[in-house]
C-alpha cells in the first residue's frame, strides 16, 4: 500500500485546498491566498497565472469565468484528471506508476506551456 499513499496524499491535499480556496475570492485582494512570483517579478504572466482564480471559479459553478482565467489549464483539466485517476488506481493496486511521456511529450508540454505563456502576454 506504499504505493498509494503520494496519490492519496495528493487527494486530501487537493480537498483541503479546495475546502478553504470556496471561502476565499481570488478576485477579490487581501484573500490569504498565494501568488504568482513570476508575475509580481516581472509583470508578466506566467503559464499556471489565473489557476486559483480557475479554480475557485470551478468550485463555485462558473464555467465561462474559469475559462477566461486560464484557457489552457481548464482544457487540460480532463487530462490531468485521467492521469490522476491512473495514478491513485495504480497505487491502490500496490504498483508505481509515471506518465509515460518521453521525451516527445516532455518537449510538447514544454513547447505548449511557452507558447501559451507568449500568447497571452502579447494578447
Amino acid at each position: 500500500m506504499r504505493a498509494a499513499v503520494p496519490p492519496l496524499a495528493v487527494l486530501a491535499g487537493g480537498l483541503a485546498g479546495s475546502a478553504y480556496l470556496w471561502s476565499r475570492n481570488p478576485h477579490l485582494t487581501g484573500q490569504a491566498l498565494p501568488f504568482c512570483p513570476w508575475r509580481r517579478i516581472t509583470g508578466l504572466q506566467c503559464p499556471g497565472c489565473g489557476g486559483t482564480r480557475m479554480a475557485y471559479d470551478l468550485l463555485h459553478g462558473d464555467l465561462a469565468a474559469a475559462f477566461h482565467d486560464n484557457a489552457l489549464l481548464l482544457i487540460s483539466l480532463p487530462l490531468v484528471a485521467l492521469m490522476y485517476v491512473t495514478w491513485l488506481r495504480e497505487g491502490l493496486a500496490g504498483r508505481s506508476w509515471r506518465p509515460p511521456l518521453g521525451r516527445r511529450g516532455t518537449a510538447a508540454v514544454l513547447g505548449t506551456a511557452v507558447a501559451w505563456t507568449v500568447l497571452r502576454n502579447i494578447w
